[in-house]
Order: C-alpha cells, then sequence, then structure tokens
C-alpha cells in the first residue's frame, strides 16, 4: 500500500505532540517534516517524553520546503495563523487537515466570532471531518476542517434525534473538560493551585464553540437553540459532555442511538453510564441515555485530545487517502 509523507505544523503543543505519537506508528503516514515557528530544535526539546524515541529535527515552518517532501500537512496552528499557511499549501498541491476553527464555520459566523477571514475561497471547499456524519465528502476533500472537541461530543450525542426533537424547544449542553482542553498556554485559571480541587465554568452561554455547534446540528435539520456551558475539571486529559433535549414522541432513545450507530466503529453505546477513563487514550466516542416523559438526557464521553483534535484527524487523513479509517487509531484505553 502506498506511503505518503505527511508534515505536521505547530508541533510544539498537546495536540502536536499528540499527532506525533500517532504518526510515529503509523503503517502508511511518514513523519516527514516537524514544523514550528523558530525550529532549531530535536523533538525532544520541544516534547522530553519523547527524548530518545524520535529522533527528528524540527524546522522552521514554510509552505514552500513542506511541499517539495510531503503530500499531507497536518495544522495544529493557532486560529488566524492556521488558514495563512493552509492557503499556500493547498496553492502548492498539498492536502490538509487543519485542527484549528478557521474553516470549521460559515464566513458570516467566523467573522463575527473570530474576526476577519483571509482565504474566503478556500473556506467553501472545506469538509467538516466528522466521519459519522460526512466519510463520503471527507474520502474526496483536500482540505479537512478537524472539528473542536466539544463540537464533537455535542453533535454525535445529538445528531441522531433529529426527527424526534420538538420545534421551537432549546437543547442544553452541559460540558465538561479537563485541562488539556485550555492548550499550554495558561492563565490563572489554569494553574494549579485554582485548578486543583476545584471545579468552575468558563465562557457560559458565549463560547465560541457554541456557534460550530449549531451550525453542524442545522445542517442535520435541527435548527432549535442551543444553549452551552462548558466547565473546567480539575483533570488532565478527558471530556463529558450532557445533552438535554424534548422529543415530540414516545420513542425508545437507546433503540435510537444504537441503531444510529450500528456500523460506526468508534461510537459505542452504553446501557450503563459512560465514564472519562473508559475513553481516555483512544479515539472512541462513548455514549449512554436515559428519558423521563418527553425529555431526553445523553451523555458523551472522548478523550478531548484524541477523538476530539488528533486521532479524528488522523482518521480523517486516512480517510483522504483511501486508507482503512483506524489505521494507526488507538482503541485501548488509559485504565486504571
Amino acid at each position: 500500500m502506498k506511503k505518503v509523507n505527511v508534515a505536521i505544523i505547530g508541533a510544539s503543543g498537546y495536540t502536536g505532540l499528540e499527532l506525533i505519537k500517532l504518526l510515529i506508528n503509523h503503517p502508511n503516514f511518514i513523519l516527514n517534516y516537524i514544523g514550528t515557528s523558530e525550529g532549531g530544535v530535536k523533538v525532544g526539546d520541544l516534547h522530553p517524553s519523547l527524548l530518545g524515541v524520535v529522533d527528528i529535527d524540527v524546522k522552521k515552518s514554510i509552505p514552500k520546503e513542506i511541499a517539495k517532501k510531503c503530500e499531507l500537512a497536518f495544522l495544529a496552528l493557532p486560529h488566524k495563523t492556521a488558514m495563512e499557511f493552509a492557503k499556500e499549501l493547498l496553492e502548492l498541491g498539498v492536502k490538509v487537515v487543519d485542527l484549528s476553527a478557521d474553516y470549521r464555520l460559515s464566513l458570516e459566523s467566523y467573522e463575527r466570532h473570530y474576526g476577519v477571514h483571509l482565504d474566503k475561497e478556500h473556506l467553501k471547499e472545506a469538509v467538516y471531518g466528522l466521519p459519522e456524519l460526512n466519510r463520503e465528502k471527507i474520502k474526496k476533500a483536500s482540505l479537512i476542517a478537524n472539528p473542536g472537541c466539544y463540537p464533537t461530543a455535542s453533535i454525535l450525542a445529538i445528531t441522531p434525534f433529529a426527527p424526534y426533537i420538538k420545534k421551537n424547544t432549546p437543547i442544553f449542553i452541559d460540558a465538561k473538560s479537563g485541562v488539556s482542553g485550555r492548550g499550554k498556554k495558561t492563565t490563572y485559571s489554569e494553574h494549579f493551585v485554582n485548578v486543583n480541587e476545584n471545579f468552575l465554568t468558563y465562557n457560559a452561554l458565549k463560547h465560541r464553540h457554541e456557534p460550530e455547534i449549531a451550525e453542524i446540528l442545522a445542517s442535520q435539520n435541527i435548527t432549535n437553540a442551543i444553549h452551552f456551558v462548558p466547565h473546567l475539571l480539575p483533570i488532565t486529559r478527558g471530556m463529558l459532555v450532557s445533552a438535554y433535549m424534548q422529543v415530540n414522541a414516545q420513542i425508545d432513545a437507546f433503540k435510537i442511538l444504537t441503531d444510529f450507530y450500528k456500523n460506526e466503529q468508534f461510537v459505542r453505546v452504553r446501557d450503563e453510564a459512560v465514564s472519562l477513563k473508559l475513553t481516555a487514550g483512544t479515539n472512541f466516542c462513548d455514549l449512554f441515555t436515559a428519558q423521563k416523559d418527553d425529555v431526553v438526557f445523553v451523555s458523551s464521553s472522548i478523550d478531548n485530545l484524541l477523538r476530539g483534535a488528533s486521532a479524528q484527524a488522523v482518521v480523517n487523513a486516512n480517510l483522504m487517502f483511501g486508507f482503512e479509517e483506524s489505521m494507526g487509531i488507538p482503541k485501548v484505553a488509559y485504565v486504571p
């Protein structure tokens, strides 16, 4: 089977680290270029855990040099920076999986929440990289907008109920994430003394992932108002989303979930409450549902750095190059 040379641009953060760990063991992707804004170091200098494991020079990220060596680039860059690299790489014939928000939203929504978009042409071509919804489009794409972690967990929980949700009723999403979801750059709220033995809400009802969730659900014929509140858990990794919906028929919520995902290898519907430990270190999304009268509750658990970012990015890349989508993707959880 064909070997594909790939690059990771923006390799100094947590998602960059996870991409390196996935790609060094991938049978068909050859990690050929690791880039940062400065370069000039070894991978072990960026990530000491990889000392003696990955002996690759980290280079300054230059699109023309990347295009000479790679067919695919993963962009683990901040919003705004990612689109500048994506635009040039795509014009040089390199396929892109972008982990930022730069291609996830409509132009209007992006500019309302993030600012001016600098690559409107490619924004129109981007495919939202949630395989359970867009698998066939992903296979044909040159640019993947890799979903955010909160949207991934939320959309997978809510989408199966599209035919049954009462019109004009709100959907409430109560979401909780480990501290790694905030990235390496810390503010006071992420300091150990504030996170340890603590639990807090942030950006309630105004988080930038809310419009992403709403837009993708609207594409699945769910146009209800979305009310999203995230919380910071005193843990390193993991995400648990609780979604609440009103339905308009007597339904069997568990059967709806199991039928919807019966052919999906990375969604597991459980008949008991899900937990963070059972998905940590994997690409699984675990779902559990309960119902009372016309209210349906769905709990969704993912690893925010893997299913919510890097592992899902590699699944998308597998699909783009015609590989089996589970190739190189972790399935064994970090237990205990």
